[in-house]
């Protein structure tokens, strides 16, 4: 049997091009395999190859679409492949809406199966899952290797037309599909089984798992905002000039604490965005428009609040794990219910 051919879809960094400064590269094609690809390559052994990679910058391709789709439909079509993956994104955002984008393109108007892989938590994961198979990954290259090997056995299947079983067996992500099943017992046994198991507390896998959602209780309203301290936290990335902490442009995992007790209003010249998912250029020219301290001054200047705490908490919030952002929110309330403050105005982007 001959070989599947694989076109496989990758974004400027792992290409060997760049970071972010290389963002904006425009979508080009390579013959055989680049950077990941070499990885898949050998998961294949003998039974598949990539044929080509195509590489586009990830903010070249979520700023452009259009023109982007166009160019990558026009490259993978010429070709022919039986199969086109694209990643494993991990947790890059935009990296991840690019995968899913240009995946379910692919199979929509070239007809040729397509599929990904992604952290749960990348954007692009919940908005491309049913149309393509998503396998699920870690959230940062470290499981690389892992995530390959999943991709890889799951691409040959879906290559070589052979049944797709659950996505508990094949590791793709739950796409919100039913099929019709057969079992050994009826549905009633079934049930009655499970309730047992969980009266007797033990361990039991339903058929129907219900969301799981966070429920937070909002806080009682300020009685007297004049008497209020207010401070203000930002998922949008605004540091002091600089980055002297070097947080994250995506994927944070940390974030930064700064004095704003001199500033009335923040500048150009001694603030800026460390945010790397939206255009920084109104950000850098006037920091106040993602944290409003020039605003808050004049209301504490005029007696409608308190006082505007000394610090700002921030962080950025593109591709950053809800895990850890739970985790920094719950060591700055910490600080800021020490602090006195009684109010947070929380901004994003």
């Amino acid at each position: 049997m001959a070989k599947l051919r694989v076109v496989h879809y990758i974004n400027q960094f792992y290409a060997g091009i760049g970071g972010e400064e290389k963002a904006d590269y425009k979508p080009e094609s390579r013959e055989g395999a680049v950077g990941p690809g070499l990885a898949f390559t050998a998961a294949f052994k003998d039974e598949a190859e990539i044929v080509a990679t195509v590489v586009c910058g990830d903010s070249y391709y979520n700023e452009n679409m259009e023109e982007a789709r166009k160019e990558i439909l026009d490259m993978v079509k010429a070709y022919s492949p039986d199969l086109f993956i694209a990643g494993p994104a991990f947790n890059a955002g935009r990296y991840g809406m690019a995968c899913g984008d240009i995946s379910s393109l692919v199979q929509e108007e070239l007809g040729i199966k397509s599929m990904s892989g992604m952290y749960i938590e990348n954007p692009g994961a919940d908005i491309y899952k049913k149309k393509i198979y998503i396998v699920e990954t870690k959230n940062s290259a470290a499981d690389m290797r892992k995530a390959v090997k999943k991709m890889a056995a799951l691409a040959l299947k879906l290559g070589k037309e052979e049944t797709i079983l659950s996505p508990e067996k094949e590791g793709y992500m739950k796409r919100g599909l039913r099929k019709n099943i057969f079992e050994d017992k009826r549905g009633s046994e079934r049930a009655v089984d499970m309730l047992i198991r969980k009266m007797k507390k033990e361990e039991f896998v339903t058929e129907f798992p219900m969301p799981v959602f966070d429920r937070v209780s909002p806080s009682p309203a300020i009685k007297n905002m004049a008497e209020a301290k207010i401070a203000i936290v930002t998922s949008g990335g605004i540091v002091p000039k600089g980055n002297p902490d070097h947080i994250e442009s995506s994927s944070a995992s940390l974030y930064g604490k700064y004095d704003i007790s001199k500033f009335s209003d923040l500048t150009c010249e001694d603030h800026e965005t460390a945010h790397g998912g939206y255009d920084p250029s109104y950000a850098n020219q006037d920091a106040d428009r993602v944290i409003p301290v020039d605003i808050l001054r004049e209301m504490e200047s005029e007696g409608r609040i308190g006082k505007l705490h000394d610090y700002f908490y921030t962080t950025t919030g593109n591709g950053t794990a809800v895990a850890s952002a739970k985790s920094f929110a719950a060591e700055i309330a910490r600080e800021l219910v020490a602090d006195g403050v009684n109010a947070v105005i929380l901004t994003s982007t």
